[in-house]
């Protein structure tokens, strides 16, 4: 493995060591020459995929790119980082295990929304901004919409016309987090 700093080519593994999932190894490495610390991490990789863009172009996936555009969606936002790799490490697996090794880059994107729909609704609404190519004011209004009609419905209520945002949306109850469940089986009682 290549020196971060001084890019010398021989480093020293000192620990490694599963990560919590089981998913990854974690390896402390030091360089010999300018001694240098780092941490490598080695996961396994099913198969070569390609994302195939919009404009036709075809590129290489890479988790690297994937887990930039979530850090970016999350950014400033309470979601532990545990659980960002888990869902990354989850997208990955499901494009992995499709059989296809051509992946549109929209598949990519709606298994992304997918998931950050039940992780954080901020960080869904700002990769939706993106995603979906958002330009007016009413494009957050949508989706702010389906995530008050997903509260609702999850909760069993129907709104009425004209009814400000559910306060459960308000008090960061959103669907798949572990307040909203809490609560939703709090109001079943």
């Amino acid at each position: 493995m290549r020196c971060p700093f001084c890019a010398s080519e021989e480093t020293q593994v000192k620990d490694s060591r599963p990560t919590e999932e089981n998913t990854s190894i974690r390896r402390r490495r030091v360089c010999p020459d300018c001694g240098g610390r780092f941490t490598t991490f080695e996961r396994v990789q099913l198969r070569e995929l390609t994302v195939l863009k919009r404009s036709g172009r075809k590129v290489p996936f890479t988790r690297e790119k994937l887990q930039h555009s979530v850090e970016v969606a999350l950014r400033k936002r309470p979601v532990d980082a545990e659980r960002i790799d888990r869902m990354i490490s989850g997208i990955v697996r499901q494009l992995e295990s499709s059989g296809e090794t051509e992946i549109h880059s929209a598949e990519i994107g709606s298994l992304v929304m997918e998931a950050l729909r039940g992780l954080d609704a901020v960080g869904y609404v700002r990769f939706a901004s993106v995603y979906r190519d958002f330009r007016e004011a009413s494009d957050f209004q949508g989706v702010l919409g389906e995530l008050a009609r997903d509260v609702t419905r999850d909760m069993g209520d129907v709104p009425q016309a004209g009814t400000a945002v559910p306060a459960a949306v308000a008090e960061g109850e959103m669907p798949g987090s572990a307040h909203h469940d809490q609560a939703v089986a709090e109001r079943k009682r």
